[in-house]
């Protein structure tokens, strides 16, 4: 596998796409990569369909659907990602770099398997429908909320009070067309002056991707929104984006400014503080998922 990756790493350095044939990985399902296999007089050695998906993240490319070549072989295709990310817009309102003209608008990470997986176990953990009252900070177009309706009966779902905050006008303004029962309520505001909107405490409150943002305190705005915003015994739900959307793809690892790979120093002290603060605080503590890491934190 390192000399494999090592030639594409160099085609890819002239090409915008690469290609190659290999074993079909379907002719031996239970293999481990590495695994010598031979066919009609021929010897392979197994890669399968999931390793060539990750050496293809690993390289920044997609991997294209792959094509038959014979009996026992198949060509796969990687072609490179432009290295364009939403995160780079400037728009002319900061308050809308997440707005409905922004690329960002079109991400559903509802659609992507790994955040779908993750924020279920979550919303399961925290036992969502119990709760009364739920709080969400950057909101957007309220598509967390959107998941939560699908998963409770109506009658269920429209018993809890859920709240959406957001900096941008018009994502909330999108998010109050797609929810127009009496239990939804969505405010444009700087979640930083949270206490100006007298909201009151919640049984849930969910922040997925936001207190990770550059103008936000981290530290002290964490204990401030367990203290003051959270009931006795609520819970907690935190998204960390350990990713990054590029050209249509949910590529893993969050990536630092002037660090050429991706790097988990800054992700895992975040959540490491947050898990020491809520453990103190006298709750349960669970981590899970991959491409978004979710804690969860339940009074006890």
């Amino acid at each position: 596998m390192l000399a494999v990756t090592n030639v594409l790493r160099e085609r890819l350095k002239e090409q915008t796409e690469v290609q190659f044939e290999v074993l079909n990985p379907d002719l031996c399902s239970g293999c481990y990569a590495g695994s010598e296999v031979s066919l009609s007089g021929r010897n392979y050695l197994y890669r399968s369909l999931r390793s060539w998906l990750d050496l293809a993240a690993n390289l920044n490319c997609r991997m294209m659907t792959p094509r038959i070549a014979s009996d026992e072989t198949v060509i796969l295709r990687f072609q490179k990602l432009e290295t364009y990310s939403f995160h780079q817009e400037n728009p002319e309102e900061r308050s809308e770099k997440y707005g409905t003209d922004s690329s960002f608008s079109a991400i559903n990470k509802n659609e992507e398997p790994a955040f779908l997986s993750a924020y279920l176990h979550a919303l399961d953990l925290a036992e969502t429908a119990t709760k009364k009252r739920v709080l969400n900070l950057g909101i957007n177009r309220g598509d967390e909320f959107a998941l939560i309706r699908e998963l409770l009966p109506k009658e269920s779902f429209e018993s809890i009070e859920f709240v959406g905050i957001d900096h941008s006008k018009s994502a909330i303004q999108e998010a109050e067309s797609r929810f127009e029962t009496p239990n939804m309520h969505f405010y444009s505001h700087d979640i930083n002056a949270l206490g100006e909107l007298e909201l009151g405490r919640f049984d849930l409150i969910i922040s997925i991707g936001t207190l990770q943002s550059p103008g936000i305190n981290y530290k002290p705005f964490l204990m401030e929104l367990v203290q003051n915003h959270l009931s006795d015994d609520g819970a907690l739900i935190l998204g960390f984006p350990n990713s990054r959307w590029i050209d249509g793809e949910m590529v893993y690892g969050a990536k630092m400014r002037n660090y050429r790979e991706s790097d988990l120093s800054l992700l895992l002290g975040d959540i490491d503080y947050a898990k020491r603060y809520l453990q103190q605080k006298k709750f349960s503590v669970r981590i899970s998922g991959k491409e978004y890491i979710f804690l969860t934190a339940v009074s006890r």
